[in-house]
């Protein structure tokens, strides 16, 4: 539902906030007041065409938002903004947005009855849906079968179906899946314990040194090659030497003590020193086969991913993709059986929708031309024809609105007017479309009686959608459960449109301005109370 609509710098509107409520609600006012840019404004939330000549003379920009409640409690913002030059801007909930998307989200929520342009009932789908709605058919079989159609040719798509691209395909993973066998992935944190060991084995003469200096520092002097004499003092002797000093003095007890543990640590760092010196060795060949098996593993990573992980993820996938198309001929036979029912059931259900359309859409015409009857359309004939093929979707209403016209597509009735009352018998009989409806020229060229019944025929609809209706007749105003009455004021030269809510004696005041002109006429009055009297007490309402 609309719930309120604001226009800046529209036309001769400087700005307006009008807020809907439910139900049916009449704009009225003078010819030239700003009726018809109150439907402009409407136009442009739905994604409409811009025009720069829509700027009010001498402002940047024209502005248009919109919002609506929705049937599951949120609401929804859309906004327009037309520049004086340039490309419209639009808006989604204040998210920027194209102007085919603010339609998209605007469809299914409002439709203008009478625009030629903008009208859901001019377009195949919503005839269709509109026949559906009457007939109430079930679609949910057709949807159904043609989902497991999808899925299944989606199935079959994805196996292959060339015979040489399938054999191709197989080369092309059997080959891939021998060179990632070949390298073996097995310890997925080899490479990191592989890049651990070349640098052990490229600096295994270092190590060996900087081991040999340890040893020597701390006092182990019988190694190979080294000749004692040449040392200097190491830290065990040093720690012997300090022994030497403080042993047997009182004062340096703990010293003494702490002097023998260090000497005993130094003692087990050497032992253990010298044992770490013996398991290092050069071997040129281990660190060129490790060397050459982390470039391996590397290019394999690269390849397949990027990590040992993506390569060994890649070599499960590429195996069952293998099993799968060696295995294509046992499921291309099991989908091709189910591809079969699914193709019955779906041909089943084409014929069922077919025959459930075929059989509603006279029944359906038959009552729009009774409801056309009463709106002023007594010989309109409607002629609802249903294609003779798969679920019969090729819908079309074709209009005859008088004796020996030939029917045409409601998109090519050149009147307005009847053009929405057609779309308001369309819409009492089948039900269904957006929920709110905004009727133009509804009331074009008609009067007493028949304007009575359009008031009527759209109060009745308003009991399961909001309607907005810009009219000219009292008539029909007199039906509303709400009253907008637009009019003009010049304000320091300029001239601006205000839309205002009417109720009470101010209704009465707008209903004897249409009636005669004149809305301090006792007569009109009277008139227009007893209208009132018959909307308020419409038995529909």
């Amino acid at each position: 539902m609309l719930s309120e609509l604001c226009a800046t710098n529209l036309g001769v509107i400087e700005q307006i906030r009008v807020d809907f409520g439910p139900g049916l609600t009449a704009l009225t006012g003078e010819t030239g007041a700003g009726k018809t840019l109150v439907v402009d404004a409407i136009k442009l939330l739905t994604g409409s065409r811009s025009d720069s000549s829509v700027v009010r003379h001498g402002t940047e920009s024209a502005r248009v938002e919109g919002r609506f409640h929705l049937p599951n409690g949120e609401e929804l913002v859309l906004a327009r903004e037309v520049p004086a030059s340039g490309r419209s801007r639009s808006w989604t909930n204040g998210q920027m947005a194209t102007a085919s998307s603010l339609s998209a989200d605007a469809d299914g929520l409002i439709d203008l009855q009478g625009q030629h342009d903008h009208m859901t009932l001019l377009t195949a789908d919503g005839q269709r849906d509109a026949l559906d709605w009457y007939c109430k058919t079930d679609l949910s079989s057709l949807e159904s079968a043609r989902s497991e159609i999808a899925g299944i040719e989606s199935a079959m798509r994805s196996m292959g179906g060339d015979p040489d691209e399938r054999l191709r395909e197989i080369d092309f993973l059997t080959y891939q899946i021998a060179e990632l066998e070949k390298v073996g992935i097995g310890n997925l944190d080899e490479e990191s314990n592989l890049q651990e060991e070349e640098e052990s084995l490229a600096q295994a003469n270092s190590n060996r040194q900087s081991a040999i200096q340890a040893l020597l520092a701390i006092g182990f002097g019988e190694l190979d090659g080294i000749d004692p004499a040449s040392m200097k003092l190491s830290a065990i002797e040093a720690v012997s030497s300090a022994l030497t000093f403080v042993s047997g003095h009182a004062p340096f007890r703990e010293t003494e003590a702490r002097l023998r543990n260090i000497g005993e640590e130094l003692a087990d760092i050497g032992r253990d020193l010298r044992l770490a010196m013996e398991d290092v060795r050069e071997d040129p060949e281990r660190l060129a086969e490790v060397r050459a098996r982390r470039q391996l593993l590397f290019e394999v990573a690269r390849k397949y991913g990027g990590t040992l992980q993506d390569a060994r993820n890649y070599l499960d996938s590429a195996r069952e993709r293998l099993a799968l198309i060696k295995s294509f001929d046992d499921e291309a036979r099991q989908l091709e059986a189910r591809r079969h029912e699914a193709s019955e059931a779906f041909a089943a259900a084409c014929r069922q929708v077919r025959s459930v359309r075929s059989q509603g859409a006279p029944m359906l015409a038959k009552a729009v031309e009774s409801q056309l009857a009463r709106l002023a359309m007594p010989k309109a004939q409607l002629d609802i024809q249903v294609g003779d093929d798969g679920a019969g979707d090729r819908v079309e209403f074709l209009l005859s609105s008088n004796p020996g016209e030939p029917p045409l597509p409601l998109g090519k009735v050149a009147s307005g007017g009847e053009l929405a009352r057609t779309a308001l018998a369309i819409r009492l009989v089948a039900g269904g479309g957006p929920s709110t409806l905004v009727f133009d020229e509804v009331d074009a060229g008609l009067g007493g009686e028949a304007a009575l019944t359009v008031g009527r025929a759209l109060a009745d609809l308003a009991n399961n959608h909001q309607v907005i209706v810009i009219t000219h007749l009292a008539q029909v105003a007199a039906f509303a459960d709400h009253h907008l009455a637009v009019s003009k004021a010049t304000q320091s030269g300029r001239t601006r449109t205000l839309v205002t809510p009417v109720d009470g004696d101010d209704r009465v005041t707008e209903l004897s301005r249409m009636l005669s002109g004149h809305p301090d006429s006792d007569a009109a009055r009277n008139h227009a109370r007893e209208l009132l009297a018959q909307g308020i007490g419409r038995s529909t309402k």
